[in-house]
């Protein structure tokens, strides 16, 4: 675990025990760190966007859990810090962090990553010529999954606030003094709730062209 703890703490299971539009602009500048049979990856998250649990009012129509809990995603009806891992198409994974307490089925899905440590190997799974530039790696919810080697089969329900977990959330330090707040992307429902949140200005983030929204200062 050397350099998981060279990208600083661990995140306790307290940070992410709040609604999901309050955690998901705290995770911007955190990283997500891979322990792999060739090393650790991590990248820096510069994009999330928040999904809302069904005891909302309204409840979120656009999230995986606004039907209730089914087989597919009891993580996220579970405790929060966990990683919640679905496939999409047949062949990619995108992966979420449950949020709230048990039962509330908060959700964050992680859109874009900022390559921290093992940007080589990640550009191998990418399938990328190497020297890819760092915006084509882990720019968007499925090109994250596959640049980490993160799948539902070994991933989903992993905890993400265990010091023994191989999927870790740290703070290395990075500060975040303003967010972009715009609607989500991708979604054909609620698709003006402003529950997108991405660093300004950061050349990964995906769907550069749809960040139009409030800029927020944040402490």
């Amino acid at each position: 675990m050397g350099t998981t703890r060279l990208l600083g703490r661990l995140l306790p299971r307290a940070f992410f025990d709040a609604p999901p539009e309050f955690v998901a602009p705290r995770l911007l500048g955190k990283v997500l760190a891979h322990r792999t049979g060739r090393g650790v990856l991590a990248g820096r998250i510069v994009e999330v966007e928040a999904y809302l649990g069904p005891h909302n009012d309204p409840p979120d129509p656009a999230a995986h859990t606004h039907r209730g809990p089914t087989p597919r995603n009891s993580v996220l009806f579970g405790p929060p810090g966990h990683a919640y891992v679905y496939a999409i198409y047949g062949r990619y994974f995108c992966m979420n962090v449950s949020c709230e307490a048990e039962g509330h089925a908060g959700g964050i899905l992680l859109r874009a990553l900022e390559p921290v440590v093992g940007a080589a190997q990640m550009v191998l799974n990418r399938g990328l010529a190497p020297g890819a530039p760092a915006r084509q790696i882990a720019s968007g919810p499925g090109r994250l999954c596959q640049a980490l080697g993160i799948t539902r089969p070994a991933h989903n329900g992993l905890d993400l606030a265990s010091s023994t977990s191989v999927l870790q959330l740290r703070d290395d330090g990075y500060r975040v003094s303003e967010v972009q707040v715009t609607a989500r992307i991708g979604i054909r429902h609620a698709v003006d709730w402003p529950l997108r949140f991405a660093l300004p200005g950061n050349p990964c983030v995906s769907g550069p062209k749809s960040l139009i929204g409030k800029r927020v200062l944040v402490g």
